[in-house]
């Protein structure tokens, strides 16, 4: 028993975290399904929503002034939900050049969201976190796919800036990001990315549908285009920075948080799930927003059996004291992971493994126990 165990976690490791982005990679690669481009300006609404932001809110509403798009194009409407700091003074401060504030009572994001939307009137929805800054040609790169309309919704790229005062798990958060960015584009090129980052993607109106609560809003509104029948393509070109967290503590509960509404988004959306109607896509999303959320309990798995089998061979010895290594390592780099040494690769890429992987178990009995997570409060 104990090595049916040790071997069915190592052989759902192997596929989950091998076999599967390798299949990814190789359909993107022979399986290309282009889809059209062109210079265009429809009309955008890019959406905000905003609590307690005072100490982001104006540098991002001077970045989104300054992006090359035709203003005339471009509305910008921040929905505050109940903030009760600086951030409607300073959208205020705005309001003259283009900028709309929506002061709401404290309801929380999706509800925020939704009446940003409601209040809009753009042909096409960008939305965005009051942290993330555009690169210049952002919302033009966004809106290039939109010229075929099979193409319903475009996923930006999210990128890390790098601050020597961040927590040594940053590093392994951009290591992550670099692969995901190539996993996007191979989703991408073969039909459909999986679901759009929240600070930076776009879709049509007409395919927008009003964000639950209790879910990771930018999953189940950028798969509303995959439910719709249209096309979901990721754009490299359409680039937005954000900053890593400073402590591993903010991280830790950003992560519990986005893994808990983006695994009860999973289950709202589990009609896509279903292979004979969504193909390839409906294991892409099984693979990326659950079983790799649940890779954690394999690990526990493995981890435990391995020492019981020490005398059954050397393998399980190797396997034991592989990831009695790794796992040091690991936690090495999360109580060193504000030094300079806790920010070395070696440390730093183990460290963010056990701590996604921490919070993948802490969100997974949030979703088993009905703790729903409908508001969030500003660590910045």
């Amino acid at each position: 028993m104990r090595r049916l165990l040790f071997w069915t976690a190592a052989a759902a490791l192997v596929h989950t975290y091998l076999l599967m982005p390798a299949l990814i990679l190789l359909r993107g690669w022979l399986h290309p399904r282009p889809y059209g481009a062109a210079e265009i300006a429809p009309s955008v609404s890019l959406i905000i929503a905003a609590h307690n932001e005072e100490a982001v809110i104006g540098a991002k509403l001077e970045n989104l002034l300054a992006l090359d798009y035709p203003r005339e194009r471009l509305e910008i409407v921040i929905a505050s939900d109940g903030s009760d700091d600086g951030t409607d003074g300073i959208v205020r401060s705005h309001e003259g050049r283009g900028v709309r504030l929506l002061s709401l009572p404290r309801e929380g994001k999706a509800a925020a969201l939704n009446a940003a939307v409601a209040a809009s009137s753009g042909e096409i929805l960008v939305f965005s976190d009051a942290n993330s800054i555009y690169a210049p040609g952002a919302v033009r790169a966004l809106v290039r796919p939109f010229a075929d309309p099979q193409v319903g919704g475009v996923a930006g790229d999210q990128r890390y800036l790098r601050d020597p005062a961040a927590a040594g798990t940053a590093e392994g958060e951009r290591r992550y990001w670099d692969l995901d960015r190539r996993l996007k584009l191979a989703e991408s090129r073969a039909g459909n990315a999986v679901s759009a980052t929240g600070a930076i993607y776009a879709i049509r109106r007409e395919l927008f549908r009003e964000v639950p609560s209790g879910v990771t809003d930018d999953f189940v509104t950028s798969t509303a285009v995959i439910a719709g029948g249209r096309r979901l393509v990721f754009a490299q070109d359409a680039v937005a920075y954000e900053p890593v967290a400073v402590s591993r503590g903010a991280e830790y509960g950003r992560k519990v948080r986005v893994m808990t509404r983006g695994l009860t988004g999973v289950v709202r959306r589990r009609e896509l799930l279903d292979p004979r109607r969504h193909g390839f896509y409906a294991v892409q999303l099984l693979w990326h927003k659950a079983l790799r959320r649940l890779m954690v309990y394999p690990l526990l798995v493995l981890a435990i059996t391995s020492p019981l089998l020490w005398r059954r061979g050397r393998l399980y010895r190797a396997a034991t004291l592989g990831q009695a290594a790794f796992y040091g390592l690991g936690v090495a780099g999360i109580v060193l992971s504000g030094t300079p040494i806790g920010r070395r690769r070696l440390l730093a890429v183990p460290a963010f493994f056990c701590l996604v992987n921490a919070a993948a178990l802490h969100a997974t009995l949030n979703l088993v126990r009905g703790r729903r997570i409908d508001r969030w409060e500003s660590r910045r």
